[in-house]
Parts: C-alpha cells; sequence; structure tokens
C-alpha cells in the first residue's frame, strides 16, 4: 500500500455542485484546496451517475450565476448532444484547470484525527491506486451530502424530522421521528425512427394497469423522479437495499409503459438506468444558526447573508413510491428569493469544520426549499469565497468581514437579492456613455444595456488612468426555460444550447491621450461573466460588440473598469 500527506488550507469532502463550487471558489481566490471525491466523476446528482437536471430559485431573473452559470454555459458549448459523460468532462476540466486545486478521485475518507474541537487531518483510501492519503488542512468543508465528517469528529448533527414545537414550525409532524425524503434511481429514454420492444427482466416488478401507479405521471417526456424510497429507513446505511429495490420498480414503470397500454413510447427505449441512487436528505449539521420554515417564510434577509434559495418547501412523503393517499410531495409555498446566512454554514461545535449543500444547518421543512442542486452551488461558492478570505485574513471564517465577503461574491457575479454591488472607483468617477452599466445589478430587463451594430459603451477620463482589470456581465438569458441537461432524447433536440443573448465576439479598445492604442479581441465567447487583466494607461476605454449566438441585439449589463 502506498501512503500519501499533504498539508493545505482548505480540504473539501464531496465532489457535488456544493463541493465543486466551493474548491474552485476558494483556489481562485488564492488558498490552496485539496478536493476529495469518493466517486470517478463530479458533480454528484448532477453527474452521469445519477442524471438530475439542476434545478434551483424558482421566479423571473432569479436564476443563479457565478460558477454553476459557467458550468451550464460551458457545457451548452462543449456538449451540443448533451451527452452526460461529456458533462462529466466539463465539471472534471474546471476542477482540474486551477493552479491551487488538487483533485483525489475514487477517494472515500474514513477517519478524522482530533485535537480537542479541532479537526487536524483526515485519512481518505483512494481503491483505484491503492493509496492512503493523509490530509491536514486548516479548515475541512464537508459537502458530502451525508455529513461524512460529523460520525468521525464528533460534530453535533441531527437526522429525520423535527417535531413541530421544536421551532414552531406549521410542516413537520407533531412528534419528531428519523423520517427522511427517500432516494431516487433514474432512468432515461431515447426516440427511434422504428418501434423498439422491451424485454423485463425477471426479477422486476410488474404493473399491468394505470391503476397499480396511482397519482405517478409517468408520460416519456417525465424524469421519474417519484420512483423514491428510502424515507423510512436509514437513507445512509441503507443505500445498497434502496438501489435494489428502485431497480426493481425502474424496470416495472418501463415495462408497464412499453407493454400495457399505449403510453406513445412505441418508437422509445430504454437508454439508461442509474445503479447510484440520488438522494434528497439524510445528516444535517447543527451550525451556529438553525434556519427553520419561519425564516424561509420571512425571505431570510440575514445581515449575513451570501447566498439565496427560491424552490418550494417541497416536502416529498417518507413512504415515496409507496404513498398512495395522493401526490408523492406537498409544495408548500416559498418567497422566492430567500437568504441563506454564513451562520448555517459553520459548526457549532467543531472549530474548524464548516459545510455546503443539502447538509447544512437548516430543519427539515427549510431543507425541503434549500436542498436543490443550484442552491448548493451557490452554497458552495459562498463557502469557498469565505474560507479563503479568513485564511488570508487570519481570523476565523465565523468572523469573516461580512460586508467584505458579500463585495466579493457579488463582484464574482453571485447574486445577492437585496444587495448592490459596489462600483470600482474609476469606473464611478469616469464619464461613462451608458450610465445602466454601472449601476450595480447584473440582472434585470431595467438593467441592461441593448446596442445594435456599430454602437459601443465608452469610459472616458479626465486624463490618463492606470488600467489593471476590466469586468464584462452580458446577457445569457436567465429566465432561458431550460436546464443543464435534458432527461429524455427525442429524434429532435434543439433547446438545450449557447443562449441566443450571450455576445459571442467582441473588442475592447483603449486610447492614451498621446493616440497610443490597445486593444482586445474576443471571437468566441460563451459565458455571461468574464474578467480581462491587463496593463493599460488610457484616457477612454470602450467595449465594442460584434456579434452574438443568435440575437439581433447586443445586450450587456455590466461593464467595469478598474
Amino acid at each position: 500500500m502506498k501512503h500519501l500527506s499533504y498539508q493545505t488550507d482548505l480540504c473539501v469532502v464531496g465532489g457535488g455542485l456544493s463541493g465543486l463550487c466551493c474548491a474552485i471558489a476558494a483556489a481562485r481566490r488564492g488558498i490552496k484546496v485539496i478536493l476529495v471525491q469518493d466517486r470517478p466523476v463530479l458533480g454528484g446528482n448532477a453527474s452521469s451517475e445519477i442524471r438530475m437536471w439542476v434545478c434551483g430559485a424558482n421566479g423571473e431573473g432569479n436564476r443563479e450565476s457565478g460558477i454553476v452559470e459557467e458550468l451550464m454555459l460551458e457545457n451548452y458549448y462543449q456538449n451540443p448532444g448533451q451527452k452526460f459523460p461529456i458533462w462529466d468532462s466539463v465539471l472534471y476540466e474546471k476542477a482540474m484547470a486551477e493552479q491551487n486545486l488538487t483533485l483525489l478521485l475514487n477517494t472515500s475518507c474514513l477517519d478524522a484525527c482530533m485535537d480537542g474541537n479541532r479537526i487536524v487531518s483526515i485519512k481518505a483510501w483512494q481503491s483505484c491506486a491503492e493509496t492512503f492519503h493523509e490530509i491536514k488542512a486548516t479548515y475541512f468543508a464537508d459537502c458530502s451530502g451525508d455529513s461524512i465528517l460529523a460520525p468521525l469528529s464528533g460534530a453535533e448533527h441531527t437526522y429525520g424530522r423535527e417535531a413541530k414545537s421544536e421551532y414552531g414550525e406549521r410542516i413537520p409532524p407533531d412528534q419528531a421521528d428519523k423520517k427522511t425524503m427517500g432516494m431516487s434511481c433514474l432512468f432515461q429514454i431515447r426516440e427511434t425512427d422504428h418501434p423498439v420492444k422491451f424485454t423485463p427482466p425477471t426479477w422486476a416488478y410488474t404493473y399491468p394497469t394505470d391503476a397499480d401507479l396511482p397519482h405517478k405521471s409517468h408520460h416519456k417526456e417525465s424524469n421519474f423522479w417519484w420512483i423514491e424510497v428510502g424515507g423510512e429507513w436509514d437513507c445512509i446505511h441503507d443505500t445498497d437495499r434502496c438501489r435494489d429495490e428502485l431497480l426493481k420498480i425502474c424496470y416495472g414503470v418501463w415495462d408497464h409503459m412499453k407493454n400495457h397500454g399505449d403510453h406513445g413510447v412505441e418508437n422509445w427505449e430504454l437508454e439508461w438506468i442509474g445503479f447510484l441512487p440520488g438522494k434528497r436528505e439524510s445528516r444535517r449539521y447543527l451550525g451556529k444558526y438553525v434556519v427553520t420554515q419561519n425564516d424561509v417564510e420571512a425571505e431570510g434577509r440575514f445581515d449575513d447573508m451570501v447566498a439565496y434559495a427560491g424552490w418550494t418547501m417541497d416536502d416529498h412523503f417518507p413512504a415515496g413510491f409507496y404513498y398512495t393517499e395522493g401526490h408523492p410531495t406537498i409544495h408548500h409555498p416559498a418567497p422566492t428569493p430567500w437568504g441563506l446566512p454564513l451562520r448555517c454554514m459553520i459548526s457549532r461545535n467543531i472549530d474548524n469544520l464548516v459545510f455546503a449543500g443539502r447538509n447544512i444547518s437548516v430543519s427539515h421543512a427549510a431543507l425541503s426549499s434549500s436542498r436543490v442542486m443550484a442552491t448548493c452551488a451557490v452554497l458552495g461558492q459562498a463557502l469557498g469565497t469565505a474560507v479563503a478570505q479568513a485564511v488570508q485574513d487570519g481570523c476565523h471564517v465565523a468572523d469573516v468581514d461580512v460586508p467584505k465577503l458579500q463585495k466579493s461574491l457579488m463582484d464574482d457575479d453571485c447574486y445577492l437579492p437585496w444587495h448592490t454591488r459596489e462600483i470600482p472607483a474609476r469606473s464611478r468617477t469616469a464619464q461613462c456613455s451608458a450610465e445602466v452599466v454601472r449601476n450595480g445589478h447584473d440582472r434585470g430587463e431595467q438593467n441592461v444595456w441593448s446596442g445594435k451594430a456599430g454602437q459601443s459603451i465608452s469610459y472616458t477620463f479626465d486624463k490618463d488612468e492606470q488600467i489593471t482589470q476590466i469586468r464584462l456581465v452580458f446577457d445569457s438569458d436567465l429566465d432561458r426555460n431550460y436546464d443543464n441537461m435534458p432527461c429524455n432524447y427525442p429524434l429532435v433536440q434543439t433547446k438545450y444550447c449557447v443562449p441566443h443573448t450571450l455576445v459571442r465576439e467582441y473588442r475592447i479598445e483603449g486610447e492614451s491621450e498621446s493616440g497610443e492604442q490597445f486593444c482586445l479581441h474576443v471571437t468566441d465567447n460563451r459565458q455571461r461573466f468574464v474578467r480581462h487583466c491587463v496593463d493599460w494607461r488610457v484616457k477612454t476605454v470602450r467595449i465594442v460588440p460584434l456579434a452574438t449566438h443568435g440575437c439581433e441585439q447586443y445586450r450587456i449589463f455590466s461593464f467595469d473598469v478598474r
């Protein structure tokens, strides 16, 4: 056996979207990061192993930006055929591109060494390389979903549903229990140009009539999320038992659609079925603050708000597939957006343990809204940014300068509801030909500059000024009606593409008082948020959009120079 040791600033355990965004954000902010992932691919429930599309906040203009939007836009560009293994490679590429990030795939955390209330190191096993990894770190971020570091470190945590009386909520049961939302194995189907037969395995369940699938919509556009079990079992230790049951149900449902009645799938075939269940709920940490249903309904306007949610309180019945009295979930209304505080990502009793994703410090009721993956991603980016700031400022993450953190997040294109982004002095004091691009709001129709061919936006200074950075936010159509990946594959699939509104080609031009010319020419942009580092001394600087990915207008939210 091989043994390797590391010393790092931040060790992130779990490579779902929360862990990936946490690791990337921290690495980009200049600290050393190790990302430990127990699977061969990144993305968690969004990966090719589970294949859930990325959901987030409901409502116009509320789509999550920052790193999660960067991932989606890159996927539209690299992966026009919408193949899940290519999506895996997009996530892998983003992690591998970061100089400060070390990625350990197929590596499972199995032990923690403690010194009082601090984690000194963790031990992890990489089965494919027969290697033990010992990782010492200043901070450990548990983004594993199942909170693997909780039992290993003694961190306070909870499991199941609280009683109504614990936090004064309306959604929970009268008595606390150990029931959760369950887990699902999804399956995907593909349309062909000819009839396709299906023979189920002998061990599959049989559902001869629609009455055998009450309250379960099983049309070909579904992703079959309601094939769900485990909420009345143990959603950690019974995972294999859940998989076995889910596979029997999945094959039985497809057998029903193909062989029992007309469901419009004569030309469709079963392309893929998941052998790794996607989890909704298991252990949740107890942090310095527990977010409750009451906080959700009050819009979560915390002073230390660093992320937001906006999904309904989508509370699946623990019986899952075997709940037959009505629809398998209740969508309790929730405002959109609502804020999440930094305090709910910091352990209350382990000094250097933080967390992001579905395992944050929330009640079961609040979890039903905060658990979706785009929300987990922005939580991860917020946490990675906070830890980097703490390390660099020499303070504890619970004591970081929150306004400074919020400023950093907004500067990285993370939307914080009810906040206005600070405009850098160079942009604020110059003459600008389009005031809307420096109003501190990077979304919303009222905040976008819309130009035609030949038009540009310019800054003019009183004299030559040194410019080191140019920040741009283009329009990626945050209200687009498609997610990162499809749930099925019809013969013709056209909507999953780089948004037409994005500016594809542009020039940035600078000119000094003496007439010296500077120019950047970008021909293949596919991102909403772009930074350029320059070393220009100029009196004027302008952006000249030249082409989009299909839209006739050039649409720009922000153009900053500093």
